[in-house]
């Protein structure tokens, strides 16, 4: 049997989602010049189409000024509906390449920035299964993940585990390690092969941002020995630490992880933390719903072969 449309139905339906791509633009951006360049088209092009969605679903969208200042209650509501049509329609496309004989289309993965090294087994192991997948890997903090799984942006996200007990999404746990101190040369002689936390918070530290967290669990390890370091650098960026302590006179604490993939820099050295000895976890994390969309079936699948290796 096939289905027909009106040529107007369908021009109609082809009218409404593109408004609703520049609603979501424009909801990413929150600046109309910035919105209406990322969908190809003029700022007053983008404000039309926004306007024609409101007189269409007779609420006001966009809290009305000479710039864009935000969403009315009604609609945050709208730019949540878009991005579920949207999310279903990138689902839907998903399914349809699978029927076709091969999973093609893109993925996006939020990941902490300290887990950009680990998950290449993650992204290895989907690219095996389906290798006309594109995958996009963001560099995002916990709280940036978090919201983009919620709000249909991200189709996964990797978090420790402590940060994944959030109502509406599930959690698959892939990775236990343990975190590391490193020195540069200009320190390192000095150092023995292990070393109590109490004596690493003694140290010129390079650490993350306090916003990371990483940087968060760190801290509580130091606040629980009653220590209360003082770092003297800090980065959101983990090549940004490794460079520093290559080159300059500071120490860093990091998942050993990171060195085992990307390798000790020359010249540093790599130190045991004990006293306590500490673990923490990372995994998937992704929208729970029934059911699960393809690229979330496709994801969970290659956790499932990376936990097993």
């Amino acid at each position: 049997m096939t289905l027909t449309f009106p040529s107007n139905a369908a021009s109609r339906h082809s009218m409404l989602a593109r408004k609703y791509r520049y609603l979501l633009a424009l909801a990413q951006s929150r600046h109309f010049g910035r919105a209406a360049a990322s969908c190809h088209v003029s700022p007053s092009t983008l404000s039309a189409a926004v306007r024609d969605l409101e007189s269409e679903l007779g609420v006001a969208i966009v809290e009305r000024g000479r710039t864009f200042s935000g969403f009315t209650a009604e609609g945050l509501s709208v730019v949540d509906y878009a991005r579920r049509m949207s999310a279903v329609e990138a689902d839907f496309r998903l399914h349809l390449s699978k029927m076709g004989g091969g999973l093609s289309g893109r993925l996006s993965l939020g990941v902490i920035p300290t887990a950009l090294t680990v998950v290449a087994g993650l992204s290895v192991a989907l690219a095996q299964r389906h290798p006309q997948l594109r995958l996009e890997i963001l560099s995002l903090n916990t709280g940036a993940i978090l919201r983009g799984v919620q709000a249909f942006e991200l189709d996964g996200g990797i978090v420790y585990t402590e940060s994944s007990n959030v109502e509406g999404l599930d959690f698959m746990p892939l990775w236990q390690e343990r975190h590391v101190l490193i020195a540069g040369q200009r320190i390192a002689a000095s150092l023995r092969d292990t070393m109590s936390w109490s004596e690493a918070g003694q140290l010129p530290l390079c650490l993350l941002t306090p916003d990371m967290q990483n940087r968060k669990t760190i801290d509580r390890v130091f606040d629980a020995l009653g220590a209360r370091p003082q770092p003297s650098l800090e980065t959101n960026s983990i090549v940004s630490m490794l460079a520093h302590v290559g080159s300059g006179p500071w120490c860093a604490i990091l998942p050993g992880s990171v060195l085992d993939v990307v390798g000790t820099p020359k010249g540093v050295k790599v130190v045991r933390l004990v006293e306590p000895t500490v673990t923490w976890e990372t995994g998937l994390i992704t929208v729970a719903r029934e059911p699960r969309p393809v690229g979330v079936e496709a994801l969970l699948a290659a956790a499932r072969t990376t936990r097993e290796r």
